[in-house]
């Protein structure tokens, strides 16, 4: 019986699907490269080779607007942000035995007010609308955060009592004009 790769003289190699490596003849000489974009016709109305640069053109309009207000909005936000989370975790580790109820609520809280000022900064930063929106949302949380320390009668060291003013001073540099001059592209 034969096998039906084996050519039937024997004497050739059998076929198989592996390609070669080497060329077993000579490389065919192409006569001139050809390509199927470029025309070599010469025609009066084709394109020429040479295509100029574009020049920058200065365009009048609004003034340049300068990002110290937005740079001192997101300071403020950063430092409130932070003051808030350290008194809710101090809070919440102080209270959790007595009222844990009111430890979550208060976790709950400062999660979303560091999410909003998180991408509120964002957002200030690449200078988008939806910043000033969120930046005041989480400072105003972080405000809601302060009264329910002061409405349960938590007993504090008198450096808190003043840090409310820090989202109260974010709020304010949010909302002012330059601040929203820089927010708008």
């Amino acid at each position: 019986m034969s096998d039906p790769d084996l050519p039937s003289d024997g004497l050739s190699a059998p076929k198989t699907g592996i390609i070669r490596r080497a060329p077993t003849g000579p490389l065919p000489a192409l006569d001139e490269p050809r390509t199927t974009h470029i025309d070599t016709h010469s025609h009066p109305e084709s394109q020429t080779t040479y295509i100029p640069r574009a020049r920058p053109q200065a365009i009048g309009g609004r003034a340049a607007v300068r990002p110290k207000t937005a740079a001192a909005t997101a300071v403020f936000a950063i430092l409130s942000g932070w003051a808030t989370a350290v008194i809710a975790t101090d809070l919440i580790t102080g209270w959790w035995a007595s009222d844990r109820l009111f430890c979550v609520a208060v976790g709950f809280l400062t999660v979303v007010s560091g999410a909003a000022l998180i991408s509120g900064l964002i957002a200030l930063l690449l200078r988008r609308r939806m910043a000033r929106v969120l930046i005041v949302v989480g400072s105003v949380i972080a405000l809601l955060i302060f009264a329910s320390l002061f409405v349960a009668g938590a007993k504090l060291a008198p450096v808190v009592y003043a840090i409310p003013a820090l989202p109260v001073i974010t709020i304010v540099l949010t909302l002012l004009p330059a601040t929203a001059r820089w927010a708008r592209p």
